[in-house]
């Protein structure tokens, strides 16, 4: 029985005349399909105190009242990002209203982080918005049946959201934190990397013009209490001795903020620079984030809660699950939690299921369905090995009845080792690694099939060893150890870690790349720490070992930049304990449940299976003959998905030899995109055969290790160097650094000095050469290059075409597709044409324009422009005009031969004629029209 508390109406609940919505600003669109019925989404621009708020409201239309849920966005996204969720809860009988947050997509106002006096606030006039809709189901009068659900920071609303709102009446939050003082500074040490990818996103500027730009309309009135540090609508023009007094205080300079964070509050923008050059939070910087967190009102959230976390996520860690978990049941509400592969670290979000289960729950808890399934009070997700179609890992699910926490059935593991001494570095440099935001791309979920990035240097870390594992072990949950520190700088910052170690002694794995920082104080004499080591699901195997490593420096936190010693030795006996969560039991397989259910839709899928992997055949044998050939396609062949007749390429065939820069051409939908997703082994061919270096292309064919590959550009960190973000990449593919060829591949990407400094303050032009450099690393022979001057200004391009040549000319072959017609005429050698997925037309340049009554004629030294008009007006020339070669001659009823004897006649110092076209006017005439 669900028990509903009387709703107090405070002072800020209903401050329905704090804002209006703006005449005319509503617009409806109706989304449907043949399936379902139709979705209508109303766009509305709503006026808050400070800030104009873009919003979508989703129905199905009717008379008849729903619940209505509320879908926030995370951080640096919009409400675009959501419209796919909030479209199905449409059709499953919600009305849905999703919204941009402050400073977001193109909502105006300041970044709070979730401020409860902006926010928090908007999120409840919202809901008094909801009210007031004749299709929503109301609770009382001004109090609508109201779910918030979100991800990360749409989750942190979420919760924030059933604090300060009792109109709230179920929640599920994901991949989100309680205390973000905690997510960002753990046992008080600065996580630098993730504070700064939080402030250089909230520097960008959002998809319209920001609050005090001086490009917005300004509204009628401004809101009349908007706050000092929050720009309301008007003040775009409050500039230089027009600045608020609160706007000085905080070192603005006009509206946006200094160091470039210029979205946020004053207040949070001068915290992060305060921190970030210490090295280390205050009291202040806590206390500010504090404020902004769930758990400051969790004693306030009594509504049923599903929470869903993230395996792989070093932002907000499984700890903050764990806090909300049993704040919100010790409170009296239902709760669920669910530990997904994937978070902020990358892996598989699992987002089909996720979506499905905050349906079920909402189901339950807003329809008051009881027959809804709102599945185990536990669940997490474990890897069970990789497809091989895809190479993504293959999840099963593990649940309990209960929540286990983070310490349920801790067994005890002895770890060895004598006291150790090591070193922290001037400047905490180089830093030891365990996880890297951006970079990890999901390689927490695999830790349990041996693949992880970590690295540690020599001097800068204790290590402890257990003895080989008479069995098998699972942990879930928190591992803890004591231990005695001991620093000669009186205060010490440890980072602790615990690996997987395989039978050889070597092979270690860290669990979802997570390492738990801790700063120990006053620690002269000594002083014993019991430390709380990362929460995580992850089996080791009988025969490995378990390590536990203390590390004084991490890439991902900030390290005292004084040199200092520490000492460490293992107390309690080096008892590592370890939770094993036993009520915990893993399915017996992978599959959905009514897989397994129906045993006939279990025998069809076995039957589907055993059918698809007959049709598997091993990979051909390498073609001697094509060992030193780039790259030959014969018969290529692949269809668009659901058709029989609709191809994306089609009997595709050309051959590429080495040192050629091949051009790759066609209007869109030409198959472009498809061919080269096939040379990478990203996706299967239906038919016919690519071959690189005589090998068989395959998805992680050992032959793909000699293509190098520039698709849709690379993601890079940030705060770190072009250099420091080079090497990272390189470490990640796990070759030797030695066959890495940094500096020659620098060399030719012709960086320069720009390789020390920050890649944040690189232009899209440094951008792009840097993700090229990256892709030559280990110069391979092949390199493939998707729209590699996609954003650059004409000097950028000329660049970029240098960078290609150069890189062709030590033998090695380019492939570049590219739309800029006049660039691949200029940089490429060989051309490939395609058109409706088939080839048109391949060959040398030279080749494919040769055809023309245009014709070039090569001098020795420039002709004078009066030459130039003589030539013009010639019987049978059309026109005459100097190119960086020579001169263009077209011909209007002359012969060549005709025209070179008027030209030998006029002393014109002739070396050479030839036919000249244009690639622009030779493409469209072999796709037969404009592109």
């Amino acid at each position: 029985m669900q028990i509903r508390l009387p709703r107090p109406r405070g002072r800020w609940l209903t401050g329905v005349a704090a804002f209006a919505v703006l005449a005319g600003a509503g617009t409806w669109t109706a989304v449907a399909d043949d399936s379902a019925p139709a979705v209508h989404r109303e766009d509305r621009v709503q006026v808050m105190p400070g800030a104009k708020i873009d919003t979508s409201y989703f129905t199905t239309g009717g008379k008849e009242r729903r619940p209505a849920v509320l879908l926030g966005h995370g951080f640096g996204g919009s409400k675009d990002d959501v419209r796919a969720q909030a479209e199905k809860l449409a059709r499953d009988g919600y009305a849905v209203l999703t919204w941009s947050a402050r400073g977001f997509g193109t909502s105006t106002g300041r970044i709070g982080l979730n401020d409860p006096d902006f926010e928090v606030k908007d999120v409840s006039r919202l809901i008094d918005w909801l009210a007031k809709r004749p299709e929503v189901q109301l609770d009382a009068d001004g109090d609508p049946r109201v779910g918030v659900t979100g991800a990360s920071y749409g989750g942190a609303i979420s919760l924030l959201a059933a604090g300060y709102d009792q109109r709230v009446d179920a929640i599920a939050p994901q991949i989100t934190y309680w205390n973000l003082a905690d997510a960002l500074f753990p046992d008080g040490v600065f996580k630098k990397l993730w504070a700064g990818i939080f402030f250089s996103t909230g520097s960008v500027s959002p998809t319209g013009p920001p609050a005090g730009t001086g490009t917005e309309a300004p509204a009628e009135e401004p809101a009349p209490d908007a706050p000092a540090g929050q720009a309301a609508p008007g003040d775009a023009a409050k500039t230089g001795a027009a600045k608020t007094g609160a706007a000085k205080a905080a070192g603005a300079s006009g509206p946006a903020n200094p160091g470039g964070c210029g979205r946020f509050e004053p207040a949070l923008c001068a915290m992060y620079e305060r921190v970030a050059v210490a090295g280390k939070p205050d009291a202040a910087a806590r206390t500010l984030l504090e404020a902004r967190s769930p758990s400051a009102v969790g004693n306030r959230i009594k509504v049923p809660a599903l929470i869903v976390q993230g395996q792989a996520d070093s932002l907000f860690p499984l700890s903050h699950a764990d806090a909300m978990a049993k704040k919100i049941s010790a409170n009296g509400a239902p709760v669920s939690v669910d530990w997904i592969a994937g978070g902020h670290d990358g892996g598989d979000r699992e987002t089909g299921r996720i979506e499905g289960r905050i349906g079920d729950w909402f189901d339950r808890y807003l329809k008051q369905d009881k027959g809804a399934d709102t599945g185990p009070a536990f669940r997490v997700s474990r890897t069970g090995g990789v497809d091989s179609t895809d190479g993504q890992a293959l999840l099963r699910g593990a649940t309990g009845d209960t929540y286990p926490g983070l310490e349920s059935g801790t067994q005890p593991v002895t770890l060895t080792g004598r006291e150790q001494t090591f070193a922290n570095p001037a400047g905490a440099s180089p830093p030891n690694i365990s996880a890297v935001p951006g970079l990890g791309g999901g390689l927490g979920q695999l830790s349990s099939l041996g693949v992880g990035l970590s690295l540690d240097f020599p001097g800068q870390y204790a290590r402890f060893d257990s003895a080989p594992l008479a069995g098998s072990l699972r942990i879930t949950g928190s591992p803890t150890v004591k231990v005695m520190v001991t620093s000669n700088s009186g205060d010490a910052v440890l980072f602790g870690k615990v690996y997987d170690v395989g039978p050889d002694g070597r092979q270690q794995v860290l669990p979802s790349q997570l390492v738990a920082p801790v700063r120990v104080e006053g620690a002269e004499q000594g002083k014993a720490v019991e430390l709380t080591l990362p929460a995580v699901d992850h089996a080791v195997d009988a025969g490995h070992r378990l390590r536990l490593v203390l590390s004084a420096t991490d890439l991902a936190y900030a390290s005292p930049a004084a040199p200092a010693t520490y000492s460490v030795e293992l107390l309690d006996a080096g008892a590592l304990a370890v939770p094993t969560a036993p009520d915990v039991k893993t399915q017996a397989t992978g599959l959905p449940w009514w897989t397994w259910a129906l045993p006939a839709a279990g025998a069809l899928l076995a039957a589907a299976l055993l059918i698809t992997a007959r049709r598997r055949v091993a990979a051909p044998a390498p073609d001697p003959e094509l060992a030193d050939v780039p790259l030959e396609i014969t018969g290529l062949t692949k269809k668009y998905a659901k058709s029989a007749d609709r191809y994306a390429v089609q009997e595709l065939s050309f051959r590429v030899e080495k040192g050629q820069v091949l051009g790759l051409l066609g209007p869109n939908g030409a198959g472009k995109t498809t061919t080269l997703r096939m040379l990478m082994g990203l996706i299967r061919p239906d038919d016919g055969e690519i071959r690189v270096f005589g090998h068989a292309i395959r998805p992680g064919a050992p032959v793909l290790s000699r293509v190098g590959a520039f698709v849709e550009g690379a993601g890079f960190l940030p705060h770190l160097s072009g250099r420091d973000n080079l090497e990272l990449y390189w470490r990640a593919t796990g070759r030797p650094a030695s066959d890495a060829h940094i500096e020659e591949a620098l060399e030719i990407a012709g960086l320069g000095d720009a390789l020390a400094r920050a890649v944040r303050t690189y232009s899209q032009g440094m951008r792009q050469r840097l993700a090229i450099a990256q892709a030559m690393l280990g110069m391979p022979d092949l390199l493939i290059l998707d729209e590699p001057t996609n954003g650059l200004d004409p000097p950028q391009i000329r660049e970029m075409r240098d960078v290609m040549i150069r890189y062709a000319a030590a033998g090695r072959t380019v492939i570049v597709s590219s739309h800029l017609l006049s660039e691949v005429e200029q940089s490429c050698t060989h051309l490939v044409v395609m058109d409706h997925g088939r080839l048109v037309q391949a060959g040398p340049v030279a080749e494919i324009t040769g055809e023309s009554d245009t014709l070039l004629v090569t001098t020795a030294e420039e002709v004078p422009e009066p030459l130039i008009e003589k030539i013009a007006a010639l019987p049978g020339i059309g026109s005459a005009s100097r190119t960086d070669d020579g001169l263009l001659v077209r011909l209007d009823g002359a012969t060549a031969t005709a025209m070179i004897a008027e030209l030998v006649r006029l002393d014109v110092p002739l070396t050479g004629v030839g036919p000249h076209r244009r690639l622009e006017d030779a493409f469209l005439t072999l796709i037969g029209g404009p592109a």
